[in-house]
């Protein structure tokens, strides 16, 4: 089944900070399968975009995931 790039956007926007969900429960929620939104968080992390795990807060985010956090926020005041 394919998916709008729109529907893919919004469903990713989901996964992110500081309101992060977890696949499971987006799996649910969206009717999409896990195995495809572990696909298209692969995807977007592949592209720079932080998407960490739901159930990792910041002190279990991989070094990549906290470098890309640091660098999205540098220009923040």
């Amino acid at each position: 089944m394919g998916y709008s790039p729109e529907r893919k956007a919004a469903v990713l926007k989901r996964m992110l900070p500081p309101n992060t969900m977890a696949i499971r429960q987006l799996s649910q929620e969206e009717g999409i399968s896990e195995a495809t939104l572990h696909k298209w968080r692969a995807e977007a992390r592949g592209k720079g975009q932080l998407l960490p795990d739901a159930d990792a807060g910041p002190e279990g985010w991989s070094s990549r995931d906290k470098f890309a956090a640091v660098l999205e926020t540098a220009a923040l005041n």
